[in-house]
This record gives C-alpha cells, structure tokens and sequence, in this order.
C-alpha cells in the first residue's frame, strides 16, 4: 500500500467558511487573501477529489500557512470543524489529519476530534506544542505531523520566497525545539517533519561543534517527509539519518511526490514500509 502523508485538499465546507469570514484569512470567489500577502487566485480544479492522485491512501492535512490555528478561538474553531467534516467525507482513499486551536487549548475537544479516525495531529511548525495535546496522541498511540506554518510577506520578494526562506526557517527551528525539549517529555511520541524538516538533520557538524549531540544518534521515531524535494536531498538525509526514517508525501496539489532515485527497496520503504510505521501500523513496526 503506497501512502502520501501530506496533501492538501480544500472541500467544499472548508471553501464556504473561508468565504463567510470578513478579515483573512478569507476567499473572495476564488482569491485567497492573507494578511501580509498578495492575493493568491487558487485553482479550484486542483482540490477535486475526483481528479487528485492519492496512491493507496493519501493523508490530507489544513493549510498551516493560513494561519487559521493561531486565530483567536471563536474565529479558528468554525475554520477547524468545517475542515474536519469535509476531510473526513471523501472518498475512503484519503485520511487526514486533524488540526486544533493553539490560541486557547482545548484538549477535550481534540480528544474527540482524534476519536473520529484523524491519522493524527498536525500542528504549525511556529507553535510550541502543549503537552497537554502530545500526551493524548500518546494515549491513542497517533503521530504528531509538523507543518510550516504562517509566513509574513516581505515586499518585492519572488513568489518564491516564503517556501525557500521563511518556510524552511521555522522547520530548522521546530526539528531541534523538539529534539532538545519536547522528546525528553514524550520519548516514545511518534513524530513527522515535513519537507525533509528543512533539511536540518544535515547540520548535525555544526552542530556537534557547538556542543549539541547529532550524528549517530538516530531516533527511531522521528521521521522527515519528502514534500519538494528530490533525490540529491534525499539522499543526503538518508545519509544522516538512514532510509528508515523517511517517508513519502508529496504536497499536492503544489507539487509532485518525487522519486528518491535510491532504488527498488528504498522506494518501497519510503512509500510503504515507513508511512505504516509512522501512522502505528502494528504488523510493520519493529
């Protein structure tokens, strides 16, 4: 079974509430207006489910850029749930991953948002995670997804630049948060960076040299997600980290999920094999 861990995919109920609001985050028809942002003309026929390219099972998540989690609760809550119900009516080729509201901790109401079937919880890579929220993933045995999260647009900037710079940034800084201070208070937590975590896990020299722990000290539990790269960062992280720790997700529908060029056995590891480990598939956990 091929598994897609990160994919965005905009329902129907979600696309209303964004519309209904007056402040960005907002659409206006079909133009996405952020604060900080020049307007974003979305693509309506790239968030059909009919026609989106999932493999066995992909795994659709809320767009953290969006900033909807950070939103004051009577503002995110609607944003939430209206995702929540729309994610969780498609087609049974997709999952997801549930979201919450970071402004005002709720960990009842996540607690029943995890027991309606959301692969996990996926958080902005900006948000200092509760161990309030952790310790239910851990109860559930459900994996934590890190996403960046909101960017502030820098005038005269290329298209380009919160994905290459802001983006990246904040995944550096989420992958050695966790590591120096949420896995000491969760050391079995099961946990997933997307986009390689921004390639962090390749500073590990520098940071041996500034006296931190780093190469060869593999955490089993902590995989990175491939979203937007391809083979040449690939493989570079399997170098640091081993293959057993990736995973396949391809950021749909802004981008393709790659070809890790690596062969026939890493690429059924990084598609099948590890995906079912991250998400706790028993039979195939180690």
């Amino acid at each position: 079974m091929s598994i897609d861990v990160h994919q965005h995919l905009w329902t129907d109920s979600f696309v209303e509430a964004l519309r209904a609001r007056t402040a960005p985050p907002r659409l206006d028809g079909w133009t996405l207006l952020l604060y900080g942002e020049p307007p974003y003309q979305v693509d309506p026929a790239s968030h059909d489910p009919a026609t989106r390219e999932t493999g066995d099972l992909a795994l659709v998540s809320l767009s953290s850029p969006l900033g909807i989690e950070t939103l004051p609760p009577e503002e995110s809550w609607p944003l939430i749930d209206a995702y929540h119900d729309g994610a969780l009516a498609l087609p049974g080729r997709f999952g997801a991953w549930a979201a919450t509201c970071h402004s005002e901790i709720d960990p009842a109401r996540l607690a029943k948002d995890l027991d309606r079937g959301f692969a996990g919880l996926q958080i902005p890579a900006t948000a200092d995670p509760d161990d309030r929220l952790l310790d239910l993933l851990a109860e559930r045995d459900l994996p934590l997804f890190v996403h960046p999260g909101p960017a502030v647009g820098e005038p005269g900037r290329p298209g380009w630049w919160p994905a290459l710079v802001p983006y990246v940034q904040q995944m550096h800084a989420a992958w050695h948060h966790f590591h120096s201070v949420v896995r000491p208070r969760h050391p079995r937590l099961r946990v997933c960076f997307a986009l390689l975590a921004g390639l962090a896990p390749l500073h590990s020299e520098r940071l041996i040299a500034r006296g931190g722990q780093g190469r060869g000290l593999v955490d089993p539990d902590c995989f990175v997600e491939t979203s937007s790269y391809g083979p040449r960062a690939i493989d570079a992280i399997v170098r640091e980290l081993g293959v057993d720790v990736v995973v396949n997700g391809s950021d749909a529908p802004y981008a393709t999920a790659p070809d890790p060029g690596l062969g026939g056995a890493a690429a059924h590891a990084i598609r099948v094999t590890n995906p079912r480990r991250l998400l706790g598939r028993k039979e195939n956990r180690t």
